[in-house]
């Protein structure tokens, strides 16, 4: 079934240069307050909030068939398992993403996005399984020289029925996002573009037996985590371009 596309802006221009596959996914989500998070965002970039709360993500995911336009997947790149910890911004009116992290089993593609897109990668020790009944065992251990530890050992499932998330709606504030920022060294701001079909989603269960990914940032994750389950997606992305502050 055809589902029409939930951006809120025009896609850029000029062409997408990357393109890949997001699957055995799980949004995890607190809230925080605000107080708590935004002195921890660099100047110019607004925390989103709703209804006077902040949101902190914590993402397990498998990336797969990635590879640079018109080029085929590139052996030992093109699938990894990656875990980021976010949270929810925007600059000029257009909504996006903010990591504070982001954990991946290759330290070729740690590097490069490291150097390339100012995004902050870090080596770690990595396994997932899904076993028979359909739950993702999902475990991550940092291993980032100079880094502060962070461990996330988990087990998840979605659930039979999917939907596609509403305007409006909690699910859809906390999903559609189609960029991310970043910041260079010397604090310049970016920001990377990425298209795809709205997400298919579930609502989520999961165990947890260790996620202490937030703690590097001094923030204590308290109470059920709001969690859903998505679908495989393709994903196109976009150079970073400068943001004007």
């Amino acid at each position: 079934m055809h589902v029409e596309s939930d951006r809120t802006w025009p896609l850029p221009r000029y062409p997408w240069v990357m393109r890949m596959t997001w699957s055995e996914l799980l949004f995890a989500h607190w809230q925080v307050a605000p107080e708590v998070i935004a002195p921890l965002l660099p100047r110019g970039l607004t925390l989103d909030t709703r209804d006077g709360a902040a949101w902190i993500g914590v993402v397990p995911f498998l990336m797969s068939n990635i590879a640079p336009r018109c080029c085929p997947a590139i052996p030992r790149l093109s699938r990894f398992l990656e875990l980021n910890v976010r949270t929810y911004v925007t600059f000029e009116g257009k909504p996006g993403v903010w990591f504070f992290s982001l954990d991946a089993e290759n330290p070729v593609a740690v590097r490069v996005a490291r150097a390339t897109f100012n995004l902050p990668y870090m080596d770690a020790k990595m396994a997932m399984h899904e076993d028979d009944s359909g739950a993702i065992s999902y475990q991550s251990n940092r291993t980032h020289r100079g880094e502060p530890a962070a461990i996330f050992d988990a087990s998840y499932r979605g659930s039979k029925e999917t939907f596609h998330a509403q305007p409006g709606s909690l699910e859809h504030w906390l999903t559609a996002r189609y960029c991310l920022y970043s910041a260079s060294r010397d604090q310049r701001l970016f920001r990377g573009e990425i298209d795809h079909a709205p997400w298919t989603l579930s609502q989520a269960s999961w165990t947890v037996n260790k996620n202490t990914m937030c703690s590097p940032l001094g923030i204590e994750l308290t109470g059920d985590p709001h969690l859903l389950f998505a679908q495989p997606i393709s994903v196109r992305a976009w150079a970073a371009t400068r943001c004007s502050t």
